[in-house]
């Protein structure tokens, strides 16, 4: 078992995918076997049933680099109770929240945390605006923000996800559903969601690679168990700033990046929801937050530099900078920084995998 959720266990597992032209006959010399994680619902009762069927219906239509790939599913009923599985892709460095947690060894580095901001927001800028109807993700956050084995960014978990407003009306009326913390007001205190809704939520998770802190946590004194009330008095005073960094990325990171991050994680973040920038628009400035950061020279700190502002010193390379690296390069040979789909999805072609009667 790799993990546990609210509606059952997660297990990793390894299929054998057929590649032959067509036959019955299943050769086991053939085929290429593919590890897989495999999320199974609890036998007991229906609970989880309606999130498995949404995430079957949207993951089987929706196909893009940064969203894990359903790779199969199963329902089956019998006198243990009814089996419902999910099969995904295997991520193999876990959830950002893994990381951000210390969960894991070495802690992702600075410019790793602005490539991971950026994969997730391509993902959310596919939902919202690169199909031919929108998703609205609703439970974004670094749980759901899985790292494969190039630490590419891809969103997991849909099962709360919802399809966004038709034409002519400005919102979807719905009950309340996410994760304390990360839901935006407006639709906590009203029920309307929107695409927006997403953005709030994201300029959490962009607080939280700044400071690697939870979003919300008791275990801190009350002053600081809000992430965003406790960065408030940060943010404002720049000589105050860097206090606010992840201490785990011990002092390697440039701190006016991380400035332009907590302005970007501002704008997400404003009240009226109209006044977020779309997801698309932000896939533009983090593209050029990385190309900015990338070009910049290392610089040897000490603690008198802190209050002047100047790039601190990057990492020695490791595995994770040696793969961002690579990245970068193929980042700045993309033609549109906001392409990063595969085409856009016919939605009058598109049918339920799942029926319900």
């Amino acid at each position: 078992m790799i993990g546990e959720g609210g509606f059952g266990s997660v297990y990793r597992g390894v299929v054998k995918i057929n590649n032959s032209n067509g036959g019955d006959d299943f050769d086991d010399d053939c085929g290429e076997k593919v590890d897989v994680a495999i999320k199974q619902l609890n036998r007991n009762g229906m609970q989880g049933h309606k999130e498995w069927i949404t995430e079957v219906n949207f993951l089987g239509v929706v196909k893009h680099p940064n969203l894990v790939k359903l790779v199969g599913y199963c329902a089956e009923d019998d006198e243990r109770g009814m089996q419902r599985l999910l099969v995904y892709e295997l991520m193999r460095n876990k959830s950002l929240e893994d990381h951000l947690l210390a969960r894991m060894p070495s802690p992702l580095s600075w410019k790793m945390r602005l490539q991971i901001a950026h994969d997730a927001a391509c993902g959310l800028a596919y939902l919202h605006e690169e199909m031919d109807f929108q998703l609205i993700f609703r439970d974004f956050k670094t749980s759901n923000i899985l790292l494969d084995e190039n630490f590419t960014a891809k969103l997991s978990d849909f099962g709360l996800a919802r399809q966004g407003p038709t034409e002519g009306l400005s919102h979807v009326s719905t009950s309340v559903v996410g994760t304390v913390g990360y839901a935006a007001p407006e639709y906590v205190q009203t029920g309307r969601l929107t695409a927006k809704s997403d953005v709030w939520s994201f300029g959490v998770v962009l607080y939280e690679l700044i400071t690697g802190r939870r979003s919300v946590d008791r275990n801190l004194p009350k002053s600081e168990q809000k992430l965003l009330e406790w960065v408030k008095p940060y943010v404002s005073g720049s000589k105050k700033f860097y206090l606010i960094m992840d201490p785990r990325l011990e002092g390697q990171y440039c701190i006016k990046s991380a400035q332009k991050l907590a302005s970007l994680a501002n704008k997400c973040l404003m009240k009226q929801p109209k006044s977020r920038p779309k997801m698309s628009e932000v896939v533009e400035i983090l593209g050029q937050m990385i190309i900015d950061t990338s070009s910049l020279e290392p610089v040897e700190i000490d603690d008198s530099l802190k209050e002047n502002e100047e790039p601190i010193a990057e990492p020695e390379p490791t595995k994770q900078s040696n793969s961002y690296r690579k990245k970068v390069l193929e980042f700045k040979d993309l033609v549109s920084l906001r392409s990063r789909s595969s085409g856009k999805l016919d939605w009058r072609n598109w049918t339920p995998v799942v029926r319900t009667w």
